[in-house]
């Protein structure tokens, strides 16, 4: 399983190393990566990292933005932010996603093949990873130590 490693207050200076924009590009297709930049242009988003298709990443862009139109006077809550993205991306592509907003935060997580993007949109940074779920058929008891 692929591992990602985040750090929400990087520097805007800051480029993203070649392995990140591989990731990217490999299931993308030129064309894709043109319409996804003027996707996050629009909306004003920082793709910061992902292994993700396309259209989940513009879907995750695009919920992300439309959960931020609240009232000016309606300061947004991360983890509702966090709770509403997850329970968006749990119905429409199956359990088990993760999501962490916030202004600054680190991370060092694994994902299922496919299901990672990291983003910026206004002063929050978003984490959305999914994870593998196995049912455990039986129940498993502990041994004890043999001394």
């Amino acid at each position: 399983m692929p591992m990602h490693s985040s750090s929400s207050s990087l520097s805007r200076r800051q480029k993203p190393n070649n392995n990140n924009e591989n990731a990217i590009s490999k299931s993308m297709s030129a064309e894709e990566e043109v319409k996804l930049a003027a996707l996050a242009i629009t909306l004003n988003v920082r793709l910061r990292s992902a292994d993700m298709p396309f259209a989940m990443q513009a879907h995750a862009l695009r919920y992300a933005g439309t959960l931020l139109l609240q009232p000016a006077n309606h300061r947004p809550n991360p983890s509702l932010l966090a709770r509403s993205l997850k329970k968006e991306f749990d119905s429409m592509y199956g359990p088990a996603w993760h999501c962490v907003v916030g202004k600054s935060f680190g991370s060092f997580v694994t994902h299922s093949p496919g299901g990672f993007v990291y983003f910026s949109l206004e002063s929050f940074s978003f984490l959305l990873f999914k994870t593998e779920v196995q049912l455990i058929t039986e129940a498993v008891v502990p041994t004890p130590a043999v001394r």
